[in-house]
């Protein structure tokens, strides 16, 4: 009997001590490849696909509210805290496109006037000349940008074109405000408008940067009045300002 037991107590030992020898083998072979993980990184399975990485939508301009109109400026501010409209401390508020003081001066709203996006979020502003006429010979043209704030114009920026240099046309387009307005060379009298300029300009802050303009010559202009904005020069018998004058017979 004790014979019979000695060759099953060995053999259970061997068989002990193989399976002993596998759990702390494969213990190791989990330590190792943990230990070469990086901290935090969670254990790929094979059975699970990669999340699709997801593509980045293009951001769309902000839009600040609906376009503005040219009508609409008729009853707006002329100049503003920042920006100051001839020298005056304070805003001066158009009342169907005009304003004067007590002193006989006026500013009024010309007819020249273009919307669209000047400042790239979408919305539509507002370019316009306004006039400022002393009581004297002096008709004082200004170039002025308004932004689209909420729906409402706010005066942004100026560019002053001179005494007698009455605009024909506005425009906008790709971000910048094209300007056909007439002057003079620097040398002439002021009675002379001998030019016709042509001038792009794009709103930075509160500055309209002159980027180019080109000049064409130009006979008998006037810059007494308001211009149209149909190409024609303001005393042209195609001017819808021309005023009529009786033929003397």
């Amino acid at each position: 009997m004790r014979r019979k037991l000695v060759p099953v107590v060995a053999l259970s030992m061997a068989c002990l001590l193989a399976v002993t020898t596998a759990c702390s083998t494969g213990n190791r072979k989990k330590r190792n490849r943990s230990a070469d993980r990086p901290a935090g990184t969670a254990a790929k399975r094979d059975d699970v696909d990669a999340a699709p990485a997801t593509a980045r939508a293009t951001p769309t301009p902000r839009r600040t509210g609906d376009q503005l109109t040219c009508p609409g400026l008729r009853n707006t501010r002329i100049g503003s805290s920042r920006v100051r409209y001839r020298g005056y401390a304070a805003p001066i508020r158009l009342s169907a496109g005009r304003w004067s003081d007590r002193n006989g001066t006026t500013v009024e709203l010309q007819r020249p006037c273009a919307v669209g996006d000047l400042d790239g979020d979408g919305a539509g502003d507002a370019i316009g000349v306004v006039m400022l006429d002393g009581g004297g010979t002096g008709r004082f043209f200004t170039l002025a940008a308004w932004r689209n704030v909420k729906g409402e114009p706010d005066y942004q920026a100026q560019v002053d074109l001179g005494d007698r240099t009455p605009v024909e046309s506005v425009s906008v387009r790709g971000g910048r405000a094209t300007v056909v307005y007439l002057t003079r060379p620097a040398d002439s009298s002021m009675a002379e408008l001998s030019i016709r300029r042509t001038a792009v300009y794009q709103l930075r802050g509160t500055t309209l940067a002159e980027l180019s303009h080109t000049d064409a010559r130009v006979a008998g202009a006037s810059g007494d009045g308001d211009s149209a904005d149909s190409g024609t020069a303001p005393d042209s018998p195609y001017s819808p300002t021309r005023t009529r004058r009786p033929r003397s017979r």
